[in-house]
């Protein structure tokens, strides 16, 4: 399974970004995945996350209201619009695939993408 993250850029404060994550594989439609961050000197951490179906849908505090995930079963594509950006949301973002565990802990994740930097000007 290989996942490729696309989408970020350089953005001023208060913009959007959409930032997709394109899977490979025949049974995306299985998968829970999940998107997380990780700014320089910092772990990695969680950002949403959301089940095979698209049914159950979390967030880390810090992005409620502004972020939204969302997955294309047919385009074996997960998506996390992002809006209302500041610069402490200034990282690179990953996706990837839930293997098992808490929802919010990196390691419960494999298959990581490349990442995608995102970083909001002041």
């Amino acid at each position: 399974v290989q996942l490729q993250a696309s989408g970020g850029g350089l953005v001023q404060a208060g913009g959007s970004l959409r930032l997709s994550c394109a899977t490979s594989g025949r049974t995306f439609s299985s998968y829970d995945m999940g998107w997380f961050r990780q700014a320089p000197g910092k772990e990695r951490e969680f950002v949403a996350a959301i089940t095979r179906s698209g049914t159950i849908i979390a967030y880390t505090d810090s992005v409620k209201g502004r972020f939204t995930i969302s997955k294309d079963n047919v385009k074996n594509t997960v998506y996390l619009q992002m809006n209302s950006l500041k610069p402490e949301d200034t990282a690179v973002y990953y996706c990837g695939i839930l293997r098992g565990g808490a929802r919010n802990q990196a390691g419960s994740y494999s298959y990581w993408g490349q990442g995608t930097q995102v970083t909001v000007s002041s």
